[in-house]
């Protein structure tokens, strides 16, 4: 349908990177609240040139940065943000606290240092999970997080460089995420107001489409 609409090719890359820039932000929750009650996601796609291709775009960019880097990385370059260490972690052993100062936007991890530190990235949520306090309590002396196995019990009893490294990517590529945010409202605004696809366009899906793919664990026992 797309295809004929603009008279080349999507592919489904293209559709990956047009749904994240069209759905992963607080912009679309907030404006279909109600609708996604029934955690049914309707997607507003548009038949119009200019805005699909701005979708993709931001949609690769953001993709890019949250799997860092390992997805539509050709022309991209990660970014250098606002927050640095200002002052090193030890590395005897690890943090057994952080905490966030607001007043001087000053993210604290045991004895270290980091700022400046946005609020926004302090309190930037995933479907309700704290992105950065989520890391850090991961890597503190007394973890906290989900455990699967008893190889979780195996971790670091020192804070390596390659860990405040680490840190810094994620403030950083929250930092610019933050920053696409509005960028997406925008757009989502536009594409509605414009024409869209409509679902009876694409005819009714096939029964298989609706079925739930079968993991790559489930098909090993089916062969078995």
């Amino acid at each position: 349908a797309l295809k004929q609409a603009f008279g080349k090719m999507v592919s489904a890359e293209d559709i990956a990177a047009y749904l994240y820039a069209a759905l992963a932000h607080p912009g679309y929750t907030a404006r279909f609240h109600d609708e996604l009650e029934n955690r049914e996601v309707r997607v507003p796609v548009t038949l119009d040139k200019k805005l699909f291709a701005a979708a993709v775009a931001i949609g690769q960019r953001l993709i890019y940065l949250h799997s860092y880097g390992e997805r539509f990385a050709q022309g991209q370059t990660w970014p250098h943000g606002r927050a640095r260490c200002t002052k090193a972690i030890a590395t005897e052993s690890l943090p057994e606290k952080f905490n966030y100062d607001e007043a001087t936007q000053t993210l604290h991890v045991g004895d270290g240092l980091f700022e400046p530190g946005a609020l926004g990235v302090w309190k930037c949520e995933v479907s309700g999970l704290k992105v950065v306090q989520s890391w850090l309590c991961y890597r503190m002396k007394d973890r906290k997080g989900k455990k699967s196995s008893p190889l979780d019990d195996i971790t670091p009893s020192s804070w390596p460089p390659e860990f405040t490294s680490e840190l810094l990517r994620l403030l950083h590529l929250l930092e610019e995420t933050l920053e696409i945010y509005p960028q997406q409202e925008t757009l989502l605004e536009q594409i509605i107001k414009g024409p869209l696809l409509n679902a009876d366009q694409l005819g009714a899906p096939p029964d298989d489409y609706r079925k739930s793919p079968v993991s790559h664990g489930m098909q090993h026992q089916l062969e078995i």
